[in-house]
């Protein structure tokens, strides 16, 4: 057994919010210290086959840490030497922000997922953007952007640019969150309107690269909307997707009548269906990110294979552990020897008509 096989019984007899602040302290405590080199070399997998080009950066391998595990830009360096190829960190909004009362992370353990309802608890910007500028990380970093909670909807633009103003700088790249479900009304902001005054005011403070976070509620109709809004700005990236307010039939664990944001296994198939949705209508010149359900290489194939990029999880690091992103990268680079694919990228929609 491993040492998280061990050690995980221990955790998920926590609160699952407690759990995370314990695992987010031990990477925090390894931080800029000799345990990095000590933990890349155990779960970086160094190959060339698995190096991407993407949004004007070359990330190391195809595999990241989505917004919400680090949310305050304090263990991008660790996540790094867990052998992850990016880290995106965020949501960031303008204000310091508690977030929603606890409890507010919940697992369903019988079906391998997370609901949350955190709400953008996070340092707020200025405090975000000051760490990540002292940051010394290997891979890229990502800033996911989202609107304070006080903010009218009206004020969003604004609310968005002074986050990027203040953090934007210091990352690879900015995500715009207008996806989560945990914030009243900010899914509001996907409509064309609202999202095009959000993406100009960006655009008009300098953010690029820029991606845009879908929903995976969202109609076929409303994403192809805002894939018209990624096109009129030329925006150089999507994401695909956030969790789901959805609760499929299937579902078992008792906590899956709590509200939230549902992620994990449970979700894989439908978002895989949206990379493949996006994939299909945007240039080759538009990175995608499949994010939603990614525990195994076969999860991450499913998704390069339908058009992502890069992919992304959290939820999986949460059941499957450290070793994760090694075992996924592992099994990425076998997926493609059998396949007949020289390297990872060769692999990117190759399912697609």
């Amino acid at each position: 057994m491993t040492l998280y096989e061990w050690t995980k019984p221990l955790l998920f007899s926590l609160p699952a919010e407690t759990a995370h602040q314990a695992v987010h302290t031990v990477l925090r405590g390894v931080g800029e210290t000799p345990i990095e080199d000590v933990l890349a070399a155990r779960y970086a997998v160094p190959d060339d086959r698995l190096e991407t080009e993407a949004l004007d950066t070359v990330f190391p391998n195809p595999v990241g840490v989505a917004a919400g595990f680090d949310k305050n830009g304090e263990i991008p360096g660790p996540l790094a030497s867990l052998g992850f190829g990016f880290v995106e960190i965020g949501g960031v909004t303008a204000d310091r922000q508690a977030g929603n009362p606890r409890p507010r992370l919940f697992r369903l353990v019988d079906d391998e997922a997370l609901i949350n309802r955190m709400g953008f608890n996070n340092d707020g910007a200025d405090a975000i953007g000051a760490r990540l500028a002292r940051a010394e990380v290997p891979v890229p970093v990502g800033v996911n952007l989202g609107k304070s909670k006080r903010t009218p909807l009206a004020d969003a633009p604004a609310d968005y640019q002074y986050s990027y103003e203040r953090v934007g700088a210091a990352g690879d790249f900015s995500v715009v969150n207008v996806s989560s479900p945990n914030t009243p009304g900010l899914r509001e902001l996907q409509q064309g309107d609202a999202l095009r005054r959000i993406v100009g005011e960006l655009r008009e403070a300098g953010a690029s690269p820029l991606l845009i976070k879908l929903s995976p509620d969202l109609t076929e109709a409303a994403t192809e909307e805002v894939l018209e809004i990624v096109a009129e700005f030329d925006i150089e990236g999507v994401i695909a997707t956030n969790t789901t307010t959805a609760r499929p039939d299937s579902l078992r664990s008792h906590n899956r009548v709590e509200t939230g944001g549902l992620s994990g296994k449970p979700i894989e198939a439908h978002a895989t269906e949206r990379v493949r949705f996006v994939a299909e209508r945007v240039p080759e010149s538009v990175a995608v990110i499949g994010v939603g359900g990614v525990f195994t290489a076969a999860d991450a194939y499913r998704k390069i294979r339908a058009g992502a990029d890069l992919v992304q999880l959290y939820t999986g690091l949460v059941y499957r552990g450290p070793g994760v992103a090694r075992e996924i990268n592992r099994g990425l680079l076998a997926l493609c020897e059998r396949d007949g694919f020289d390297t990872v990228p060769e692999a990117v929609g190759a399912d697609l008509d």
